[in-house]
């Protein structure tokens, strides 16, 4: 019997506990990896993550069944993180000590080439928006279907995105990465 059929059956049975019990063990791990993606912190992710739990547990009675539970996950921790970000506590950024840019600068000579380019690619993908993150994360690296994505990404309150939008979307920001990899010549 696979998850998805597992968890409906659970909820059909009204065992919620369960249920979610069920999905954060099995769906836990990749949605942290991809809110450590998003979020390129650990403590951030981390906190991120028991906020998308809490959700998760507390909405999953009212789960209707219109997508996937997974899909239905990573929408909740899109919706985590975003609340997250626009936080104003969050906003204010530290500054970085004098001791800590002389560290890293020293850990950038001394890179070998393939970490180089390793961190200007982390650096293209952190110069993008949550969003565009989200739309390369969930499309590229999880797989999700075009309506998956458009699920995810729709605002609580709207209908999500049309899957044509979505990959037009795709399609600018293939475009800009390229753009962007090339003036750093990471590709020619």
């Amino acid at each position: 019997m696979s998850f998805e059929t597992r968890v409906k059956a659970l909820l059909a049975r009204g065992l919620f506990n369960d249920a979610a019990s069920l999905a954060i063990c099995e769906l836990g791990p990749q949605v942290l990896s991809y809110l450590h993606a998003l979020l390129r912190s650990e403590a951030d992710a981390n906190e991120v993550f028991s906020q998308f739990a809490e959700d998760f547990w507390k909405g999953l009675p009212g789960f209707r069944g219109d997508a996937s539970v997974r899909a239905w996950a990573y929408r909740i921790a899109w919706h985590a993180s975003a609340r997250f970000v626009r936080d104003p506590f969050r906003q204010r950024g530290r500054r970085l000590e004098t001791n800590e840019a002389s560290r890293l600068a020293g850990e950038v000579k001394s890179a070998p080439e393939h970490a180089w380019r390793s961190e200007r690619v982390a650096q293209l993908r952190e110069a993008l928006d949550p969003e565009e993150k989200t739309l390369l994360i969930l499309r590229v690296d999880r797989g999700l279907s075009w309506h998956d994505v458009a699920l995810v990404l729709g605002e609580e309150s709207a209908a999500p995105p049309r899957e044509a939008t979505l990959r037009k979307r795709f399609e600018r920001l293939k475009e800009k990465l390229s753009k962007a990899a090339r003036e750093q010549g990471l590709i020619d």
